[in-house]
């Protein structure tokens, strides 16, 4: 493999010599060059969703062939690909292509020291060549020249041979223009022997011309390798993803072959193990990576080699190994003045400070980093000075995290997220267009605007998912499912989580989020239908996986909160409670937590017989909800208030209260809140017209009726099994207090049909 020259630059620098030669008319020179430089440039613009494979770095003659035959040439009836292919075929042995190159330089004016030099020694002046030496078209002549003449012999034979395969199918449309051309394709020597391809000294020269086999492979060179690992290497650092499998397959065979694999090689090796939780090859060839590098670049690139250990040992659970290398990094950065490496380091130990709060306690403590807005206001800061608009836009979205994790103004949160929004769009920072929408999409969640929350994931999902980290396009599918399942669209939500792309769960740890959620998915329906035996055994798996991030592990615990208080354990629901709260506590967690676990105790003391020690609980939680604007919380405290009022006789003001939230509350969307709030308008109508006279009674029995079919609605939306049948025993009191008792009879078949059917179920 040659470090440079391949067949197709060849092919591009008998273009060149066209071009010089004058024969492109003048209005015709304008596509001609642009098709030049954007092969020439090294940074010309490739698609993000470019070709994987090694050979979209090769330049076939068929895209030569659609760009020139349309061109006319000076010469009358003759298009430029007309003279291309006469150009290549004129290249009839290894020293004309050695003379092709050679005479290159001719085409390439002089400079002003080699003007002045022939001037002093007498020599008589040659007329300048057409193209400059330091445009883009004379730095690729020039650097052509150069890497010939460090060519082997072997490699210049290689690449002479790989030369005529190359041209090899245009042989027929060539003959058709030059008839008389009676050469043989191989060699002009051969020609002069009078000797054909069959001859044995051309089958031990140039093989059986006939033998296609996997020829693109030799029309690569080490620069082009390089390229293509740059490109891949900025994919998967960008994207998440892995390594397609033709790209590791050539990295195999190059291994295999001995072939000399440039040490970014190691780095991409490194990812894709990374990505698929092989830690032990990931670690090896992250280290080759860096130990050719350190014999190059000295230690300009230590910093890089302890930021990516650091975040390899944290991504495998190694968080003792991955603080002290980060801390590292960020001393190594700051002694280098490494700005970009810095800011970065120090970014991503906020983030994980977030996530893993009880690994950086000690750090917390010693005051290292200061506090957490102190540490944003810094990144800020660094951000906007470095001009690194990714991070700062990230930056802006972390603040505006913050502020909401503290229970502060949701304006201020809106704000804060708009600003990344502007940043993103005027700076072209693509990468955060979809933190920016799940950010937004949360705080609508958290408002209780349920469909603003859905429409905001499936704008990022429909525009922004081609050009997004696959992390958050998997977050975003899987919080939209988790809406779907709020309002009890369980085939819906799993077929979208079953569409998520296959290429993202080839990464260990996507899968692993995808596998969690999918499993809590199936415990909640399996909740929901009462079957605590199949919930008991995914709690198992699950707890044994263990959950990928905070917020799935929170979601978690209230499934196996849930799961204890339909088994009726309610010491063991309320001890869960509290170590839950103790921890939310001491981790100063997102206070959405703090009410969510109050209103849970609260619940918990409700149903175990003690509502009355459950009011102040409940008022602190309203409290909490409505200072931070948590509006989903804020609703469901007032329904367990309103049970509290049910249990102190109070049934006027519980009717008041749940009629003043019941539209918020279907506004959100949440159907197991949705059916608790009118249960608890059924039971106190219920005593309502228990202690009302007969003309009321009536009236209150037919609005318990009514809200019950709507709480029983709401449950078999989200099939909640033990919900229906209480609405169905309900049903069928109120029936028979009514004397209808042969509609109560029907409850009561209805109820049993309904066991047996969830019964089936779970068969």
């Amino acid at each position: 493999m040659s470090r440079y020259l391949t067949p197709s630059k060849v092919a591009l620098l008998s273009l060149a010599l066209i071009y010089a030669e004058g024969v492109v008319p003048t209005p015709e020179t304008v596509p001609v060059l642009s098709f030049l430089v954007s092969h020439i440039l090294p940074d010309a613009p490739r698609s993000s969703h470019a070709p994987s494979s090694d050979t979209s770095y090769v330049i076939k003659l068929d895209n030569f062939e659609s760009a020139l035959s349309s061109i006319p040439s000076a010469i009358p009836g003759r298009t430029v690909w007309d003279l291309f292919l006469k150009k290549l075929w004129s290249i009839d042995c290894s020293h004309a292509l050695e003379q092709l190159i050679s005479n290159a330089l001719t085409v390439i004016s002089k400079s002003r020291e080699q003007v002045q030099r022939e001037r002093d020694e007498g020599l008589p002046p040659e007329p300048f060549g057409r193209i400059s030496r330091t445009s883009p078209l004379g730095a690729f002549i020039r650097r052509a020249h150069l890497e010939y003449t460090r060519l082997h012999f072997s490699d210049a034979a290689a690449l002479w041979q790989s030369f005529m395969l190359y041209r090899r199918p245009t042989k027929q449309a060539f003959e058709k223009k030059n008839p008389h051309y009676g050469r043989s394709s191989l060699d002009v020597n051969l020609s002069d022997l009078q000797l054909d391809s069959s001859h044995p000294i051309a089958q031990i020269m140039y093989g059986n011309p006939e033998d296609e086999g996997n020829v693109e492979e030799e029309f690569l060179s080490t620069h082009d390798v390089e390229r293509l690992m740059e490109f891949h290497v900025s994919e998967l650092q960008r994207f998440g993803g892995r390594l397609p499998d033709d790209m590791r397959s050539k990295l195999r065979q190059m291994s295999v072959a001995g072939t000399p694999l440039p040490s970014l090689g190691h780095y991409l090796k490194f990812l894709d193990c990374w990505r698929a939780g092989d830690y032990a090859s990931a670690f090896d060839n992250l280290h080759r990576y860096f130990d050719y590098t350190m014999q190059s670049r000295d230690r300009t690139f230590y910093q890089y080699a302890l930021l990516n250990l650091a975040i390899l040992q944290a991504d495998f659970g190694c968080h003792s190994e991955a603080i002290p290398a980060m801390q590292e990094a960020i001393s190594i950065a700051r002694e280098n003045k490494d700005v970009t490496c810095l800011n970065f380091c120090m970014s991503w130990l906020y983030h994980f400070g977030k996530a893993f709060p009880a690994e950086m306690k000690e750090i917390k403590e010693s005051g290292m980093l200061g506090s957490e807005n102190e540490a944003l206001a810094f990144l800020k800061t660094r951000a906007k000075d470095a001009e690194m608009w990714n991070l700062l836009s990230t930056t802006l979205l972390s603040e505006a995290k913050l502020g909401l994790q503290n229970g502060e103004s949701i304006a201020t949160a809106f704000e804060t997220i708009a600003k990344s929004a502007h940043l993103n769009v005027i700076k072209g920072v693509t990468s955060v267009q979809g933190p920016t929408l799940l950010m937004r999409s949360s705080v609508y969640g958290r408002t209780g605007l349920a469909h603003l929350a859905w429409s905001g994931g499936d704008i990022f999902l429909d525009c922004y998912a081609d050009e997004a980290p696959a992390e958050d396009v998997l977050k975003s599918t899987c919080r939209m499912a988790n809406l779907l399942v709020q309002k009890g669209r369980y085939n819906q939500a799993r077929e979208m989580l079953d569409n998520v792309d296959e290429s993202i769960l080839r990464v260990l740890k996507y899968r692993q989020y995808w596998t969690f959620s999918a499993g809590m998915l199936q415990l909640r329906r399996s909740l929901h239908h009462d079957d605590l035996t199949t919930s008991s055994h995914l709690l198992t798996q699950l707890r044994s996986q263990g959950a990928p991030d905070i917020e799935l592990s929170f979601a978690f615990s209230l499934l196996e909160i849930d799961f204890h208080t339909r088994q009726k354990s309610y010491d063991k629901a309320l001890d869960l409670v509290e170590t839950l709260a103790k921890s939310s506590h001491e981790e100063n967690t997102d206070i959405i937590a703090q009410i969510k676990l109050l209103n849970i105790k609260a619940r918990l003391l409700a149903l175990c017989g003690h509502p009355h020690q459950g009011f102040s609980i409940t008022v602190r939680a309203a409290s909490m909800a409505h200072r931070a604007r948590i509006l989903p919380c804020l609703w469901e405290s007032a329904v367990i208030l309103s049970n509290i009022l049910l249990h102190l006789h109070d049934f006027s003001a519980a009717i008041q209260l749940l009629e003043a939230v019941v539209p918020q509350v279907l506004e959100c969307e949440d159907g197991h809140l949705a059916a608790r709030t009118y249960s608890a308008l059924v039971d106190a109508h219920m005593g309502l017209a228990g202690e009302a006279k007969s003309a009321r009674r009536k009236e209150g029995l037919n609005k318990a009726v009514e809200y019950l079919d709507c709480a029983f609605e709401e449950f078999r939306r989200i099939e909640d099994a033990r919900g229906q049948g209480e609405m169905l025993a309900k049903k069928a009191t109120v029936m028979h207090l009514c004397g209808d008792y042969g509609l109560a009879n029907d409850m009561a078949s209805r109820y049993l049909d309904l066991k047996r059917e969830y019964e089936k179920m779970r068969g």
